[in-house]
């Protein structure tokens, strides 16, 4: 559908200039941009993609020249990537949801389930018993969710989506295809001690006797999962349940693409996890961590507020309050540079070939 400059301009509570009466198709990036698309150009490098392109409008920066940029109209947007992120919003036609509102004949329920208004629940989706679901829901095909599970007004569930029993999310929740939100936590014990408790008593050099008796017996999951409001997990990742307590994940957390969160984890709102981070069982993460790609943390740890890890980092002890921590194990990013510089020069000394 054709949008105006004008009425986009407004949703982001930006300024237009040139002609903001044009239309516009699509979002497009600067040199493939058509006359009927509109060009994200939002900063001076882009500017020699865009006047190569056939692009009448376009979203520019701050003091952007529409004449040398061949443009008929733009938007200004002093914060790029905050301008993009209103505009997919507005320009998200959302076709994983193109349905009708109601239920799709094959879909299963349990008669003690209540769906709220204006849902729409797609093919093969199962409900099971005392389930409660929102107002606005769009669930998609295949999407499993267990018994007394409790869910806000407007969440989005794509393809595959599994939810276990006794799981409570908050409104605004999305979570993309495959997502597995509440399955038991990976929690053994052995009857004596275990490989790992005898290993860190042990001396160094000195194989491990076998134990009496390596049977793994299983601890079940019986807290579930409570997630707050405007949550958003990507593709099939994971949050277990808790134990006895429930697995907690604050309001505003954005979770990316195979993800694991392990039983009793508690984050705060707002973190952010990057793709194949991982925390273990039981840690606490304050307000706003970001933990960077393949990040991990270990488990029963505190890491304080606006903690940053950066990608690949072991965080293996208890982090204050915002600190940017990087390496295995994950130390001050400070610290971590000037090993990695001690050692580089370790290498080029005189006595190493």
């Amino acid at each position: 559908m054709p949008y105006r400059l004008k009425d986009l301009a407004a949703s982001l509570g930006a300024e237009t200039l040139g002609d903001a009466s044009l239309l516009v198709d699509r979002l497009a990036e600067p040199l493939e941009a058509g006359p009927n698309d509109l060009a994200l150009a939002v900063a001076p490098k882009f500017a020699e993609g865009l006047k190569a392109s056939a692009a009448r409008a376009a979203v520019v920066w701050a003091g952007a020249d529409l004449d040398e940029l061949g443009l008929d109209g733009a938007i200004v947007a002093p914060r790029g990537r905050l301008a993009m992120a209103g505009l997919t919003q507005a320009m998200d036609d959302d076709p994983s949801f193109d349905g009708a509102e109601g239920v799709h004949p094959s879909a299963v329920i349990d008669p003690s389930a209540t769906i709220g208004e204006g849902a729409q629940i797609g093919p093969f989706v199962v409900i099971g018993p005392d389930v409660q679901i929102g107002a606005g829901a769009r669930i998609a095909s295949h999407v499993s969710i267990g018994r007394e599970v409790e869910i806000g007004a407007d969440v989005r569930l794509h393809a595959g989506v599994k939810i276990g029993p006794r799981v409570r999310i908050g409104t605004g929740f999305i979570a993309q295809a495959g997502v597995a939100i509440g399955g038991d936590g990976f929690s053994f014990t052995t009857a004596g001690p275990s490989g790992v408790e005898r290993a860190i008593r042990q001396r160094p050099g000195v194989p491990l006797d076998p134990p009496e008796d390596g049977t793994w017996h299983r601890i079940h999951s019986l807290g579930g999962v409570e997630i707050g409001d405007n949550v958003e997990i990507g593709a099939n990742s994971t949050v277990d349940a808790g134990t006895v307590r429930a697995t907690r994940i604050g309001n505003g957390v954005k979770i990316d693409n195979l993800v694991q969160v392990g039983h009793n984890v508690v984050l705060g709102d707002d973190c952010l996890l990057c793709a194949q981070a991982a925390v273990a069982g039981s840690s606490v993460l304050g307000p706003r961590v970001i933990l960077g790609g393949k990040a991990g943390v270990a488990d029963n740890l505190t890491i304080g507020r606006d903690v940053v890890a950066g990608g690949g980092a072991v965080i293996l002890s208890s982090v204050p309050d915002g600190i940017f921590v990087a390496g295995h194990p994950a130390q001050p990013s400070h610290e971590h540079r000037a090993v990695l510089k001690a050692l580089r020069r370790l290498v080029k000394g005189p006595n190493l070939q």
